[in-house]
């Protein structure tokens, strides 16, 4: 009797389980869940397919000997642990190169000159330098553009309009315009301008005269990628508000003190955050150099580097090392800025 009841009572508690496991299952919180992952679903296996199993094939790769002939076997090729990774530091192209030969004998004004223009800085120490200097003068012009834009004044519009066609424009088309622009031939537009005006006798060649071709190219990207930070400037600047300056003018501040006591203090958020966005995608920058110099002339930077080794050396374990080192740098300073500078600026 006993163990007829015992077998109804778990025949009753099993049937409970499945009504509940049922129910739960057709409720419509259980419903809106499955929505949930069958629309999440196709952007993730892109995310998956596009951005993480590249980044872990990638480092994959930096770790074995990879060429031209073992793509099609791939997964097979020969570990090599940090072969690639020391290939890679002691190369000529990424790491600096000796002193100039006149460096003894000069003193500290020329020896400033040398650096700039003879002495080969190497991939890594030049894709530092580019990238800060070139996003530091990026939110400079970007700043300087909103603080303008922030005033009504007639044509704002249109002026908004020019300032965002930099960023807009395709790069190819841009950086043509620029190569034409420093074209070494006289018919270059400003050797013509400087010829014309009795300036120089002999065109000049701008893009090929190591240090000088460096400061275009971070010419170049401050120009290009200024708009970026204006919008960001402009749209955080609209939200101040106005009480703060007339607080300030009451108190006889004049218009740099509203600017660096006032303004400077709103911005330091949003500042923070376009010069980390524009740091890691100006590290991480391949078309701007390539299309204007080649990675030559002093330019040469790890992304260049990275493509060098892998589609002209067709020496992919080593391109993919390169990467990594790039990635490696970046996110030693991304823990800087972070925990050191931004946690400063919230206190």
């Amino acid at each position: 009797m006993s163990t007829a009841m015992s077998t109804s009572e778990e025949s009753g508690a099993t049937s409970r389980q499945k009504k509940s496991w049922r129910q739960r299952w057709q409720s419509q919180g259980a419903s809106e869940t499955r929505l949930a992952w069958m629309l999440i679903l196709p952007t993730a296996v892109i995310v998956f397919g596009l951005v993480i199993f590249p980044a872990i094939f990638s480092i994959w790769i930096s770790f074995h000997k990879v060429g031209l002939n073992d793509l099609n076997d791939v997964f097979n090729t020969e570990f090599v642990g940090l072969d690639n990774f020391r290939s890679v530091i002691n190369d000529f192209a990424f790491k600096p190169g000796p002193l100039p030969v006149d460096w003894a004998e000069a003193n500290l004004l020329q020896k400033i000159g040398l650096i700039f223009t003879k002495w080969s800085w190497g991939a890594a120490i030049t894709s530092i330098v580019y990238s800060f200097l070139s996003t530091a003068l990026t939110v400079l012009l970007g700043l300087g553009a909103a603080l303008i834009l922030n005033h009504p004044f007639r044509g704002r519009g249109a002026a908004r309009a020019v300032f965002l066609v930099p960023y807009i424009a395709p790069i190819v088309g841009v950086a043509f315009v620029w190569r034409w622009i420093l074209d070494p031939r006289p018919s270059g537009v400003l050797n013509d301008i400087l010829i014309r005006l009795g300036l120089i006798d002999l065109p000049a060649a701008y893009l090929s005269v190591r240090g000088l071709a460096l400061l275009l190219v971070i010419v170049f990207t401050g120009w290009r990628y200024f708009p970026f930070a204006m919008l960001m400037i402009l749209a955080r600047l609209q939200a101040v508000d106005n009480t703060l300056y007339e607080a300030a003018e009451v108190d006889g501040a004049s218009t740099w003190q509203k600017f660096w006591f006032v303004t400077l203090p709103e911005l330091r958020y949003v500042l923070g955050a376009i010069f980390l966005l524009r740091l890691i995608w100006t590290f991480n920058k391949f078309d701007d150099i390539f299309l204007l110099t080649g990675g030559g002339f002093g330019t040469k930077v790890l992304p260049t580097l990275t493509v060098e080794f892998s589609f002209r050396l067709l020496d992919f374990g080593k391109g993919a090392a390169t990467g990594m080192i790039l990635l490696a740098i970046l996110i030693v300073f991304l823990i800087f800025y972070v925990g050191i500078v931004m946690r400063n600026v919230e206190d």
